[in-house]
């Protein structure tokens, strides 16, 4: 039987494939740009509406009970606005949640609800 020659390597580095689209102030500054609505957040209206959502829920998440400082918590759109200057600042459409039930049930209960949407009237995007 013969002798296997030793194989040269065949694998060499790979070169990324996967790029970054961006990220902190850089990606934020440039959803600004695109989506007008998001400048409400900086107004002192905002600001102020924000904070009496959070007061008036004592600081409490509607979802889980957890009470936290106002940086850990999110005034929450009830019913998503999609760019209704009203909805937005209508404190009847605001509830206060924690950053982990915002950010991780709410808006992916959103994102299901969004493309439900869209697939029966066309609708895209949410606000």
């Amino acid at each position: 039987m013969g002798r296997l020659k030793q194989l040269a390597p065949r694998v060499g580095s790979l070169s990324a494939r996967v790029t970054s689209i961006g990220a902190g102030p850089d990606r934020l500054k440039r959803r600004d740009q695109i989506v007008p609505w998001r400048k409400w957040y900086k107004t002192a209206e905002w600001q102020r509406l924000r904070w009496d959502c959070l007061a008036s829920a004592l600081f409490t998440c509607a979802r889980c009970g957890v009470i936290g400082q106002s940086r850990e918590l999110v005034a929450d759109h009830i019913r998503p606005h999609r760019g209704d200057r009203d909805l937005f600042f209508d404190p009847g459409n605001l509830q206060c949640l924690c950053a982990t039930c915002h950010n991780r049930d709410k808006q992916a209960e959103e994102r299901a609800g969004a493309a439900n949407h869209s697939a029966t009237n066309g609708d895209v995007g949410r606000g």
